[in-house]
């Protein structure tokens, strides 16, 4: 007898700003596809970003949700109390020699790039040049014995060789070839921050049970680390659908960096949940 797993759904902000129209949207959006299925929808809070999320911002989410009436089943998920989970999945992949140290400044990196006269870009901007994959094991330690700051990177090319051709499926898009190599290799962990976003998430979608994830197609292209970090750390593959975005007047996509007009404000200015949802063409 075949056991079907519950749909499971996710809504995932970070509490370095306050919600805006193209958060409420999103939200909606995953809870509407968990309704239809008769699954379940959950909250995480993504807060590695010490630098940059506050306890602030996080009591407003739930405060700004609630207002919507966009409720979510408990426990709500707090990505700075999980950090050992994440600690485990860079173990595996270091004891699967993927990850090494980079002791490169940006200043370094860019440096690089212009002396070797070209720059090749992937979807994340400029790709990292290599150039402490070149260094021993040796001289790697002694590097990080004189308290040299480093970030620990993919290694790409042995990631892919390792991992079989990769698949992944979007709902609206159908069937996607993986192809991380575009990105290089991607920083999994900093020294200030010990996780990534890319290592984080999926980490976090495994092990909450994520059947289909649900996000902005802004986040499109970070689905092929993704896909492959699955496939590295043996986590089930869901099914992702990238949904439209919401932009203002001159079409630029709402976001915190462009000051979008934000749903606490909108409260203040006295318009109501429906009339906020509306806005947000629901």
């Amino acid at each position: 007898m075949t056991i079907l797993q519950p749909a499971v759904f996710r809504f995932a902000p970070s509490p370095s700003g306050f919600l805006h129209l193209g958060h409420a949207y999103s939200a909606l959006f995953s809870r509407a596809q968990a309704q239809a299925l008769k699954g379940h929808f959950i909250l995480r809070i993504e807060d590695i970003d010490t630098t940059r999320c506050r306890k602030h911002f996080e009591e407003a989410i739930y405060e700004d949700l609630n207002w919507l009436g966009i409720k979510w089943e408990e426990p709500v998920r707090i990505q700075s109390q999980h950090m050992d989970d994440y600690k485990k999945a860079l173990n595996k992949l270091n004891d699967k020699n993927l990850i090494y140290p980079c002791f490169c400044t940006r200043k370094e990196i860019r440096t690089e790039i212009e002396q070797s006269g070209k720059a090749p870009h992937g979807p994340d901007g400029l790709i990292y040049p290599g150039i402490c994959k070149k260094l021993s094991a040796c001289q790697r330690q002694e590097k990080i014995n004189k308290g040299q700051v480093y970030a620990l990177r993919l290694d790409m090319n042995k990631s892919i060789e390792l991992a079989e051709p990769l698949f992944w499926q979007d709902v609206s898009a159908g069937q996607i070839k993986a192809t991380p190599e575009e990105f290089g290799d991607v920083v999994l962990a900093r020294k200030d921050i010990s996780t990534s976003y890319h290592l984080s998430v999926t980490v976090d979608d495994a092990l909450q049970g994520i059947t289909c994830i649900t996000r902005g197609k802004d986040l499109f292209e970070a689905t092929h680390i993704h896909r492959l970090l699955q496939a590295l750390l043996e986590l089930p593959v869901p099914t992702w659908h990238h949904h439209d975005l919401i932009c203002d007047d001159e079409g630029n996509r709402l976001a915190k960096r462009y000051n979008a007009l934000s749903i606490r404000e909108l409260r203040e200015k006295g318009h109501t949940a429906k009339e906020v949802l509306a806005m947000a063409g629901l």
